[in-house]
């Protein structure tokens, strides 16, 4: 009973702190930084906390929407290559009622799309076997071979050129399994995808402190501003994915009122994120604002080549996990 007491009281006092943080967080750049580098901390989540939170939950919630309207399967067997689409029910009604509308002004347009949906051919490889092939290219002027002729990459481990020529050599299985059953690297992708981007969150805060080197700022300050900044983007993107999923249960036919509120909501939470950020630099920061919006497009270039690169890595990564 006081281990139940325990947990519950904890559960508790972070559920009341949570929805104390949210206000702040979602309405007033800047000051959740600002509040706890002045110490005033008790009230709101604390920021590590806030960040696993809201990226774990909207990961979750993004996985869950990617995998449930569209399921794709492929059958490479036999000499020709077929790929099945599997559609739930309300992504059907929803072609269904286009396929109606489209029967009316174009009827051999929509006879054809109807035709294709549950199966769509491929053509095959030459061959017509639509099998994966060993990795054919060459290392050295000669063909690749993991035993005879393997990729060597100079100064590496000699435990990393295994892996990599291994790999290589299992490369075609893979992209087997994956074209008969694609969820498994977009699964094995929404796993790995918020362990790189907690991964990345310390080279964020150096960017802040490179930039600002003259702040007189700790590098665990310019932490605190990346994990509140990008808690604010998790929570805002998971409020769009909500609000879009129930929009389409409340009117599959996603024309109706719902689905203009749901537009509505998106637009004005893609205009408030870019502006967030940039008051909040402003408002923890405290220079004026033709430094901070120089300061704001050079990192954000910088940011959205680190972003492009975490998510290239989390895709390799994906592959080499399957």
């Amino acid at each position: 009973p006081a281990l139940l007491r325990e947990m519950m009281s904890d559960f508790l006092d972070f559920d009341s702190r949570f929805v104390r943080t949210l206000k702040p967080l979602l309405f007033h750049p800047g000051r959740l930084t600002r509040d706890y580098l002045d110490g005033k901390r008790f009230r709101y989540v604390p920021p590590l906390r806030l960040y696993i939170f809201s990226s774990i939950a909207f990961f979750f919630l993004a996985a869950i929407v990617a995998s449930d309207s569209i399921n794709v399967e492929t059958d490479t067997s036999g000499d020709n290559a077929n790929v099945s689409i599997q559609m739930d029910d309300e992504s059907r009604a929803q072609l269904e009622e286009a396929l109606t509308e489209l029967e009316h002004t174009k009827p051999e347009l929509a006879a054809e799309i109807s035709k294709r949906v549950e199966s769509v051919e491929v053509e095959g490889e030459e061959e017509g076997t639509g099998e994966f092939e060993k990795p054919d290219f060459e290392f050295n002027g000669k063909p690749w071979d993991e035993e005879t002729n393997p990729l060597v990459i100079p100064l590496m481990p000699d435990w990393v050129n295994e892996r990599l020529n291994r790999e290589i050599a299992e490369s075609p299985q893979k992209g087997k399994e994956i074209s008969e059953n694609p969820d498994l690297i977009k699964d094995q992708f929404f796993e790995v995808l918020p362990a790189t981007m907690f991964v990345l969150l310390p080279l964020v805060a150096l960017l802040f402190k490179f930039w600002y080197l003259f702040a007189k700022r700790y590098y665990v300050e310019h932490l605190i501003f990346a994990l509140h900044n990008h808690s604010f983007i998790f929570v805002a993107a998971l409020l769009m994915v909500l609000v879009n999923g129930i929009a389409a249960w409340i009117d599959p036919s996603v024309e109706g009122l719902p689905n203009k509120i749901s537009e509505l909501v998106n637009f004005v939470l893609i205009v408030w994120i870019p502006v967030y950020l940039l008051i909040s630099l402003r408002r923890v920061y405290g220079q004026g604002w033709g430094m901070t919006l120089v300061k704001y497009t050079t990192i954000g270039i910088s940011y959205t080549v680190l972003l492009t690169a975490a998510t290239a890595f989390a895709g390799a990564l994906s592959f080499v996990l399957l």
